[in-house]
């Protein structure tokens, strides 16, 4: 039996996440990420998917960012048939993420053609509402830990890997005619001792390791110090008579924000101002912490439910976002997408970008390329709708809130390893990072790690 493992995407980028591992003539594909960012990146989603979508044989879901789920509904949409792997909450969290974005870029598509910005006649979306339907059928939920069969000769098991509702570490289990072999993609890796979701679960053997890099060259502030600067933000942006508002992700970033809102008020850290949820995906992923309780450690009954405190506001329809835009001073505003590449959180930058006393606070990661990144870095315009807005508000950034596990928690994590994989590829950053954690690996562990390169091919095992 031979083993090899291409690199289709999450390659020196943190985007578009693919990773086909072929087991003889058995085909899996390791996440299907949309590539988003920089135009070259972008551009990959619409050149066709390398591998014939009709020879793979499986899918398996490490969790439901659409960096890792989103290009899904066209792959089906290219002829594949067969079963995708998730747990449970993933299955639930893909289908909401999946039909987001299928709504984001219909509209995208529909206003590009009303207002002519598109160099195209007729602009289209990668796939619609109803390409992203016919995708769920096929999604198959299970439980940490669970031993699931997907060949006979090929397990897989999912471990928590404490990043958002439902991710996990996956550990592929590939039995040949001489020896097993076990293959470990980390998927995103979750910060330690964070509220709402468990710490990652600890692996101790791997043949083989995938692990990202996303923060893989610094150390991100402590839970407690990202605490308290998000307080001071908060109080500032008050004092200076404006609004603050908040890009975040709707899984995962959005719930930690309110349970630290919660915390906040209650503890007399903040005033108590109203506080609007401004994304209808972000509400429904909140409503899944309900049924999915065992895979998150918060309470979510009575007065102890951070989801539901006084001066609380979700708002799902357009006229109440819209609404929301004439809210001079003392608000904060949670809105999607986290890195302000779609979503309703544009209508609110629009608005809100020129205005001196608002405050813009970004509290995840920022991918190259991004509006989110330019902003970040600098830009005195962002170009919106085809405008060129003005910046002029305050901007700030709490790096602590970030879902990923900075270097020091990877490595953290790495220590929990009896002994050096085989190899270890070091994906899901950007260029200089993944070589930065690569040599800290073989400079501190001693172990063999590379950073691949797009379409690389390496062959894992022969004649096992």
């Amino acid at each position: 039996m031979n083993v090899r493992l291409r690199f289709l995407g999450g390659a020196q980028t943190v985007t578009g996440s693919r990773y086909l591992l072929e087991v003889d003539d058995f085909k899996i594909l390791i996440d299907c990420g949309m590539f988003q960012g920089l135009k070259e990146l972008r551009l990959k989603n619409w050149s066709g998917f390398p591998v014939d979508p009709k020879t793979i044989d499986a899918v398996i879901l490490t969790h439901a960012h659409i960096d890792h789920t989103g290009y899904l509904p066209k792959l089906f949409k290219e002829g594949y048939r067969g079963t995708v792997y998730c747990t449970s909450a993933t299955r639930e969290l893909t289908e909401i993420m999946l039909l987001d974005s299928a709504k984001l870029q219909e509209e995208e598509a529909e206003y590009a053609f009303k207002k002519g910005y598109s160099k195209h006649e007729k602009p289209l979306p990668l796939y619609t509402t109803e390409d992203a339907n016919f995708t769920f059928s096929y999604l198959r939920g299970y439980q940490y830990n669970e031993s699931i069969d997907i060949h006979p000769k090929i397990k897989i098991k999912f471990h928590d890997a404490g990043h958002i509702l439902g991710s996990a570490i996956t550990e592929i289990f590939v039995q040949g005619d001489k020896m097993s072999k076990k293959i470990v993609f980390s998927g995103d890796i979750g910060k330690y001792n964070k509220p709402i979701l468990r710490n990652p679960s600890i692996i101790k053997e791997a043949d083989i390791l995938l692990i990202e890099s996303t923060y893989g060259n610094k150390e991100t502030p402590s839970v407690k110090e990202a605490y308290e600067n998000f307080a001071d933000i908060i109080n500032k942006s008050i004092e200076r008579k404006g609004c603050l508002l908040i890009p975040a992700f709707a899984v995962g970033r959005t719930q930690t924000l309110l349970y630290y809102l919660k915390q906040l008020i209650d503890q007399r850290k903040i005033p108590k101002v109203p506080v609007f949820i401004d994304s209808p995906m972000g509400i429904s992923v909140t409503s899944l912490f309900k049924r999915h309780s065992n895979f998150h450690t918060i309470n979510t009954n009575g007065s102890e439910d951070i989801f539901d405190f006084d001066g609380l506001h979700y708002y799902r329809n357009q006229s109440e976002s819209v609404a929301i835009n004439n809210i001079k001073n003392s608000a904060i505003i949670i809105s999607s997408s986290g890195m302000c590449n779609g979503g309703r959180i544009l209508h609110h930058l629009y608005h809100r970008l020129p205005r001196p006393n608002d405050t813009l606070l970004f509290v995840g990661y920022q991918s190259e390329g991004t509006r989110g990144r330019k902003l970040l870095d600098g830009d005195s315009t962002s170009r919106i709708f085809g405008e060129e807005v003005q910046v002029k508000c305050h901007l700030e950034q709490v790096s602590g809130l970030s879902a990923h596990a900075d270097r020091a928690e990877l490595f953290k994590w790495l220590g929990n390893f009896k002994s050096a994989p085989k190899m270890t590829f070091i994906v899901h950053g950007e260029p200089e990072v993944s070589k930065q954690f690569s040599n800290s690996i073989q400079n501190k562990l001693g172990w063999n790690s590379t950073v691949p390169n797009y379409m690389e091919v390496f062959e894992l095992f022969k004649g096992i």
